[in-house]
């Protein structure tokens, strides 16, 4: 990932929108620490796509007989 200082990316905004939009990812840098990421936009899916995409990670994933669904969010911290 390419970084630029914020007096930088601001003087570049436009040229570096464009290649986010192409699907860069750009590092703004404030004092030289990294502040935010200019990113693409992630496309959304349709409701099709998602469940396509939640039998694919089934199938793919290891089965556990103690795990159950429902209680998933009870068992994270």
């Amino acid at each position: 990932m390419e970084k630029y200082e914020l007096s930088e990316a601001k003087r570049r905004l436009s040229e570096l929108v464009n290649r986010a939009s192409r699907g860069e990812r750009i590092g703004i840098t404030r004092d030289g620490k990294l502040d935010a990421v200019i990113r693409p936009v992630a496309q959304e899916a349709g409701i099709e796509e998602v469940f396509a995409r939640m039998g694919e990670v089934r199938k793919r994933s290891k089965k556990s007989k103690n795990v159950k669904v429902k209680e998933f969010d009870r068992r994270r911290p």
